[in-house]
């Protein structure tokens, strides 16, 4: 039975992946004006930068810091642990310790690494706002944030995994795991056949930053 939304696993059903179907463009964002909670964000900086609690040039590089990171980060956790048991039990029980074994800091919020295996397939979705491990996999996708995407993730998996063209077998128990503000996920996805024998570098560039989000396989090796 489904668990209900708001941090827990949703159980549902799948087919087989196909990794050569490249998904359609998704929907962006809704175009809407900004929101309260947006405008007041705005208001409350502009008052800390007025008190000195912190400058321009503070936010400006902070911001930069930001957008710097990028889902290869989270890639570089994938390939360690499909090349080191160790680790790869070490990331499962605390993602933020293992990561910073490879000098990679997680940030403040803790983020949950979920296994996929050959009977269970692991989706990540926000569907309150877009809570997302940025510190790992960067900026989130606008069709991550789309109302199409949060409402849909939960209610019918396998169709929105369809829709970027993951396919699993009816077998394979989907897990929809819902972030929040205390709590983020990132996926390590299977090993694709074909990249025995390959090094670290390597591997990490099958994975995808769809594949750590779960809508997505890694790249065939």
């Amino acid at each position: 039975m489904n668990e209900p939304a708001g941090g827990h696993p949703h159980e549902h059903g799948g087919y087989d992946v196909d990794p050569t179907h490249h998904h359609p463009p998704q929907p962006d964002l809704e175009d809407t004006p900004l929101a309260r909670h947006q405008v007041m964000q705005m208001a409350v900086t502009s008052l800390l930068i007025e008190k000195g609690i912190f400058s321009g040039d503070d936010m400006r590089a902070q911001v930069e810091r930001m957008d710097g990171l990028n889902p290869g980060l989270g890639a570089r956790l994938v390939a360690r642990a499909w090349t080191d048991h160790g680790f790869r039990q070490r990331l499962l029980a605390d993602s933020k310790d293992a990561a910073a074994e490879l000098g990679i800091d997680t940030g403040p919020i803790p983020i949950l690494v979920m296994e996929n295996t050959p009977e269970t397939h692991n989706l990540v979705v926000c569907t309150l706002c877009s809570c997302y491990p940025k510190f790992l996999l960067g900026v989130p996708p606008d069709w991550y944030k789309s109302r199409n995407y949060r409402s849909r993730a939960v209610r019918e998996p396998r169709k929105v995994l369809a829709e970027f063209g993951t396919e699993l077998a009816p077998d394979v128990a989907i897990r929809v795991h819902d972030s929040t503000a205390d709590m983020r996920y990132m996926i390590l996805p299977i090993r694709p056949t074909g990249s025995e024998g390959m090094g670290e570098e390597e591997l990490a560039g099958l994975v995808t930053r769809d594949s750590l989000v779960g809508v997505a396989v890694p790249r065939a090796g």
